[in-house]
Order: structure tokens, then sequence, then C-alpha cells
């Protein structure tokens, strides 16, 4: 997308604060109404595609078999998501080096990354999962896939769905 990728480069060359939504906007070649009609402030830009891995993931919770526990639902939804991670790498890194040097940004992603946690824990409790078992799931889902994450290369969606289970394997051998 065109507005996400001149975000990613001004943000780059003039940090975030110093970046105007109509710069943004003038580097897509799009007006600045446009720009509002995709994103509501300078922040959302760098976080589109959370709806669709929202989505994705719950529905991997909701299609299981019934007779799958509720950490292995979770993680079931994680590599459901793999092709996203896999197809935003790239973008995911460029991201991550800007997120980190915003405190505004790293403020918004925690967020987004609790607002997904709570759409797993709504999963899961419409499955019949308690409430407190599905808060424990999707948490220790999520340690699991940043575990794996860090570790990725970025190289295959083979080798994040490995990490997975490797780090799925070490949470388990922790007990």
């Amino acid at each position: 997308m065109r507005l996400r990728e001149a975000a990613l480069e001004l943000y780059a060359e003039r940090g975030y604060d110093a970046t105007t939504t109509s710069e943004i906007a003038a580097r897509a070649g799009v007006t600045e109404r446009t720009y509002f009609r995709h994103f509501a402030d300078k922040r959302e830009v760098l976080f589109d595609g959370e709806a669709e891995l929202r989505e994705v993931m719950t529905a991997a919770i909701a299609s299981a078999e019934d007779s799958l526990p509720p950490l292995s639902l979770v993680l079931r939804a994680y590599t459901a998501a793999t092709p996203l991670f896999v197809a935003g790498r790239p973008v995911a890194e460029r991201r991550a080096r800007i997120i980190a040097a915003t405190p505004a940004l790293q403020e918004r992603a925690h967020a987004k990354s609790a607002a997904l946690t709570e759409a797993l824990i709504s999963a899961l409790t419409q499955r019949g999962v308690p409430e407190p078992t599905a808060r424990l799931a999707a948490r220790a889902g999520a340690a699991i896939f940043e575990r794996a994450s860090r570790a990725w290369t970025g190289t295959s969606a083979q080798d994040l769905t490995s990490l997975v289970v490797q780090a799925s394997h070490e949470l388990r051998a922790l007990t």
C-alpha cells in the first residue's frame, strides 16, 4: 500500500514525531483527505492488517475440532496466520525499528497486541473454555509465538511453524 510505504520512508528519514499526515499523503501521491479515509491518525498507517490477522486467528479457533485443548487451539491460530506473518515480514522489520524509537507507537503496538489477545480469549470462551483458562492459554500462546518469531530468520512459513512447535515444547519442559 502506497500510504504505508510513504509513512515508513518518512518515519525512517525524519522520525515519527517530525512527520505529518500531509507529508505522508503527498509522498504517496494522494490528498490528506484520502489518507484520513483509510486511517484515523498517523499511527494507524503502521498497523493496518490487524483486522485480517484477528479474523484468521479467531476463525482457526472457531473451526478447530472439539478435542483440542486451549493452548493447542491458540497455537493453531498462530499457525493459521503464518502466511500473513511471512508476507508481512519485510514491512514488519522496518516497522519494528520505527516503533522501537517511538514511545507513542510502542503504546499503540501494546494496545493492538492486547486487543488480539482479547479476541483470542473471546474465541476460546465461545468454545466453552472458562475465561481464566482462556486468558492463560492466549497469553502463553502469545509468549510462545514471540519466542519463535524472535528466533525466526524470515525465510519460510515452515521455519516459523517449526519454531512455534519448538517454543511450545520449551514451555512445556519448564513445568
